[in-house]
């Protein structure tokens, strides 16, 4: 094996490393903001039909976590091969020609992703103008001024998912490359044979 191959497999198995560890991160926080959103959301059935008094704040705040629990549980979703794709292109066109046609496509992706996270950013920098309508910091209870947060926040979610979405793009380059111009058995995302297993 050449040097170059030598390298994209040491980029390969770090990059490979570091998307595990903050995916397996992302999707605890994930799972957490469902949760979440799920009692937030019955608060207020509760209130609503039962009281007959809604609150103002459940709507924005499940609005919220559903955005963030999207950009951290997309990224898993994307490695996993979890998108909607259509590959009947891929699986009729030989190996080689196959092969070469997926890492064109992730080369695409890669420059579509760029250019969401940079409009993401954008999107934030509006976010720091604007205020929730609901969603206060309640420094009342500590004698201060309830302040309501900044969308920003909310809209952090939107690069923070894409971000990742980058990274497990380029692995999945630097995969194709190495499985399909190389002999070298790679390793696989354990948590997904997990999940796969149960």
């Amino acid at each position: 094996m050449d040097l170059t191959f030598k390298t994209i497999l040491f980029f390969f198995t770090f990059l490979q490393k570091v998307n595990t560890f903050f995916l397996r991160i992302g999707r605890n926080f994930a799972w957490v903001a469902i949760l979440l959103m799920v009692v937030v959301i019955m608060i207020q059935v509760f209130f609503r039909y039962v009281l007959n008094n809604a609150l103002p704040w459940p709507d924005e705040v499940a609005r919220f976590l559903m955005l963030w629990m999207t950009g951290l549980i997309a990224p898993s979703a994307y490695r996993w091969g979890g998108f909607v794709s259509i590959d009947i292109l891929e699986r009729f066109l030989p190996k080689l020609i196959s092969n070469l046609l997926i890492l064109f496509l992730l080369t695409l992706s890669l420059g579509v992703l760029i250019i969401g996270f940079e409009l993401g950013l954008k999107h934030i920098n509006a976010g720091w103008i604007f205020s929730s309508a609901s969603i206060k910091i309640p420094y009342h209870l500590i004698g201060g001024k309830a302040e309501a947060i900044k969308l920003a926040w909310m809209y952090m979610s939107l690069p923070v998912g894409i971000f990742f979405m980058i990274s497990i793009n380029i692995e999945l380059i630097f995969r194709n490359i190495l499985s399909n111009f190389t002999k070298l058995e790679l390793p696989n995302d354990t948590d997904q044979q997990k999940l796969e297993a149960q």
